[in-house]
């Protein structure tokens, strides 16, 4: 049986020798067109927010996301008048056409966007300094992994 798996070894690695020795590819890529940034971003309509197919857990999202971008409006599911108010002030300060309504690209700057801004949570931590300037730092008093094991080793036998 070792013998039959050596020789099996033996022919895979003589196979394999002439991909090894292919090297660098010669075949000339195509150049892929520049994206032309003067052009306007296309117009947001029905349709083309329509063509996204957001579901109601997708509209949340951009919900959540304009309102952490510090847009006004409530996370429902639902593009009500204070959603497509909120989304037509974000196209404003992104130099989009004012409509309401989202397309593809927008979608996705959207959530790209908030996405990287700080959360409120990140803001209030900036203000846990000492007197010094330095970070404040505080215990977490969860018992570590001590209680880690304790929770499965109760969980083992019962005990909670």
């Amino acid at each position: 049986m070792r013998a039959l798996i050596l020789a099996g070894a033996v022919l895979g690695v003589l196979a394999s020798a002439n991909a090894a020795k292919a090297g660098l590819s010669t075949t000339p890529r195509e150049v892929s067109a520049s994206i032309d940034t003067a052009t306007p971003p296309d117009e947001a309509t029905l349709e083309s927010e329509d063509q996204i197919g957001l579901t109601k857990a997708k509209r949340r999202e951009v919900q959540r996301g304009l309102a952490k971008l510090g847009f006004d409006t409530k996370v429902s599911g639902k593009f009500d008048d204070s959603t497509r108010a909120a989304i037509a002030r974000w196209q404003e300060d992104h130099d989009y056409p004012k409509t309401g309504y989202i397309n593809t690209e927008q979608h996705k700057a959207l959530l790209n966007e908030s996405v990287a801004a700080p959360t409120e949570t990140d803001k209030s931590n900036d203000d846990h300094r000492d007197r010094r300037g330095g970070r404040v730092r505080h215990s977490r008093a969860s018992g570590g992994p001590f209680r880690v094991i304790g929770g499965v080793v109760g969980g083992l036998f019962g005990r909670r």
